[in-house]
């Protein structure tokens, strides 16, 4: 079984690539949403309390992702504090999800870091969906219901477009100019071949 590692900038796109490889049929392990999976465990609930004793990320029990992004989003030491608790986590959880589909011929990992986690070498391939920046912000305002200045604070984050496209092995455009399903199809007959 292969895996693919799918990612791409905020706003690209990558969820919607993500749906078509799974309307092919292609098992998708999200990673933003085991995250948030991960954030209601207790464990992760007191490692957080003990990383940052003066927020509260939970309102009646629920984890709240905006509370949590204010301050990663401006912080990047608390960002990487963040990255370091969740994301040995979600790996563990991916490798346990990807046993049970050791028959298919690849299985999907969608994240926005695999690059800036460094995270290459666990994929046999690794595919970046590409956008404009202009398109990007504006469906991420759109997405999140934030301003442009937030946008931009949350896109400093990530490694630019021009370098994540000489890291991948495969490139999607979702620039509004060119059709994704007919990429996306090329790319399960690549995967899915022997």
């Amino acid at each position: 079984m292969k895996r693919i590692g799918l990612t791409g900038n905020m706003g690209s796109g990558k969820s919607t690539v993500a749906r078509i490889f799974e309307v092919l049929k292609a098992p998708v392990f999200y990673s933003d949403e085991m995250a948030r999976q991960l954030y209601q465990r207790s464990d992760v609930k007191k490692e957080l309390a003990l990383l940052f004793p003066d927020n509260d990320f939970y309102m009646n029990g629920i984890f709240q992702k905006s509370e949590l992004a204010a301050l990663v989003f401006s912080n990047p030491e608390s960002l990487q504090k963040i990255n370091q608790l969740i994301h040995p986590l979600v790996e563990q959880e991916f490798q346990t999800w990807a046993i049970a589909f050791k028959d298919k011929p690849y299985v999907v990992h969608e994240s926005a870091i695999i690059f800036e986690n460094k995270l290459q070498k666990r994929f046999n391939s690794i595919i970046h969906v590409a956008a404009p920046e202009e398109i990007r912000k504006f469906r991420i305002m759109q997405r999140d219901q934030v301003d442009i200045q937030k946008v931009e604070a949350r896109m400093k984050n990530q490694l630019p477009e021009e370098e994540k496209r000489l890291l991948a092995d495969y490139i999607i455009e979702n620039d509004g100019d060119q059709l994704l399903i007919p990429q996306v199809i090329e790319l399960h007959q690549v995967f899915s071949a022997a």
